[in-house]
Parts: structure tokens; C-alpha cells; sequence
């Protein structure tokens, strides 16, 4: 029986601004993701009669992003195997970190090579657009601005260093932060060199802590340790780091303080 496992990572997003709306009310973005070494971890083992297992989460299968990735991948391939995968979810979910989208993307990719589906990057590319605005970046991998509705996807220059990064203790929703009145709808579309030249910003982080004290309290106390940043639409944070010795004091500094804080490292693209 063909196994794997493997490491399904996580994503900040270093910028994140909204340029204008599509006809069907999707948000056009600027963003800059980071894909990091840390995350789930995910065990595949191949099925020859078809059939599918699920381990790791406590509502049905059928609802799950992975589940829909593989019945994506087999509609695409024409493959009729199944496989049993299990879950190890240490990401929260609502926390601005990829944790869903990630998992749906390794699934893609591992699938794919275990199955023998033969589908080229292009083509998980193109089914993983289908499955959700994040799920491509993972396909992507390392640094990659994302534009459009975060899915027009070209490499970008990665930051290096040593990221911190803490989740605070409450789910943030992004479809609802989506429709919130105070959301910045209207910023400048700028070159990628502009974008890397201007201070960073989310145009989430202002209507997430009006909304969610727990997350200005995070920012908070992470801005003791440098410049404190929201992922995505919320509500995990996060410090960069150039050398491991100030992030490593972050980190310490943090879980002195009680908050679940992990450190990581950028994760090059295949190829790199």
C-alpha cells in the first residue's frame, strides 16, 4: 500500500489590501503571502477500491475542503482509487493562517503523485482556484503576491528570517469581515515594486480589533518585541525577525505571557 506523510504548512500575509469589488461582489486584492514551515501534518495511504477515510475533524467528511480536492482531483484524472487520510490539526481554524486551504492543496499534490493522476502543476493550479481563494498559494509555495481574487499568483522576493507567530483564543469570521461597513474597499492598485517599498499594512487589522479585543490585546503585547502584524483577515499576529536569537526572545518573551506562540522559517519554493 503506497503511504506518505507530510508536513501541510501554514501562510501570513505580509501585506493585504482591497482595490476595488467584481460584479459579483468578490473583493480584488494585493496581498503578499509567505508560506512557513509549520503546520498540520497529514498521512496518506492509497485505496484500491475507491473508497475514502477522513481522521482529524468532527464534522462530515463530504463538508470537508480535502474531501472536495480529491473528488476534484479524480473527476480531473480519471482515477479511481480512494485513500484513508488522517489529520494532525495544531492550526486553528478562522485564524488567518491557511490551515483549510493548505491541507486541500497537499492533499492535491500528494494524491496526484500517489495516485499516479499524472495532472501537471497547471492543472492542480487550475482545480485548486476552484476549491478556494487561498488553496493555489499552497500549490505556488513559497513567497507569492497574489492579486485579483488572490489567485492571480507570481513569485515574489521572500523576506528571510525568523517569523513569530501567536493565535489568539477566539475565531475570527472572515465571510463576515468581508461585509463590514468600515472595511477599506478603495485602495491604490500599485506595482509589486511599490507594494514592496510601503510600509506594510491589512486593511483588516482596524475593523478585527474594534470587533475582537482579544486580538488588540495580541498586537499589544506582541509589539513589545517589534513591529506586530495581523495575518489575512485575523486574528493570528505575527513578528519578523532577521537573526533567530531576537526571535527566538520573542517567542520565549510570549509564552512567558501565556500566549501559544510558535516560531518559523519561510519555506522556498520547490526548486529553490
Amino acid at each position: 500500500m503506497r503511504r506518505s506523510r507530510v508536513l501541510s504548512p501554514c501562510k501570513v500575509n505580509e501585506f493585504l489590501y482591497i482595490t476595488g469589488r467584481y460584479e459579483d461582489g468578490y473583493s480584488r486584492l494585493q496581498t503578499l503571502y509567505t508560506v512557513l514551515d509549520y503546520g498540520d501534518s497529514m498521512e496518506f495511504a492509497v485505496r484500491d477500491d475507491g473508497k475514502f477515510t477522513l481522521a482529524g475533524f468532527d464534522f462530515p467528511m463530504e463538508q470537508n475542503l480535502i474531501y472536495k480536492a480529491a473528488m476534484a482531483l479524480r473527476e480531473a484524472s480519471g482515477c479511481t482509487k480512494g485513500a484513508d487520510i488522517a489529520v494532525g490539526k495544531i492550526l486553528p481554524q478562522g485564524g488567518g493562517l491557511g490551515g483549510g486551504s493548505g491541507n486541500a492543496a497537499t492533499a492535491l499534490v500528494q494524491l496526484n503523485a500517489l495516485w499516479n493522476a499524472g495532472l501537471s502543476k497547471q492543472d492542480l493550479l487550475s482545480i485548486s482556484a476552484r476549491l478556494g481563494a487561498d488553496v493555489p498559494l499552497f500549490i505556488e509555495g513559497g513567497a507569492t503576491f497574489g492579486e485579483g481574487r488572490g489567485t492571480e499568483l507570481s513569485d515574489a522576493p521572500s523576506m528571510g528570517g525568523f517569523y513569530v507567530v501567536a493565535c489568539p483564543r477566539c475565531r475570527v469570521p472572515t465571510a463576515e469581515l468581508f461585509k463590514a461597513p468600515d472595511l477599506k474597499r478603495d485602495c491604490p492598485v500599485r506595482t509589486h515594486e511599490e507594494l514592496m517599498k510601503a510600509p506594510f499594512e491589512n486593511v483588516f487589522t482596524p475593523v478585527v480589533t474594534r470587533r475582537y479585543p482579544e486580538v488588540a490585546r495580541l498586537l499589544e503585547a506582541m509589539s513589545k518585541y517589534g513591529p506586530a502584524r495581523m495575518s489575512g483577515s485575523g486574528g493570528s499576529c505575527f513578528l519578523w525577525h532577521e537573526d533567530e536569537d531576537s526571535a527566538k526572545r520573542s517567542l520565549e518573551g510570549l509564552r512567558s505571557m501565556g500566549i501559544g506562540s510558535f516560531m518559523a522559517k519561510p519555506l522556498p519554493r520547490e526548486g529553490e
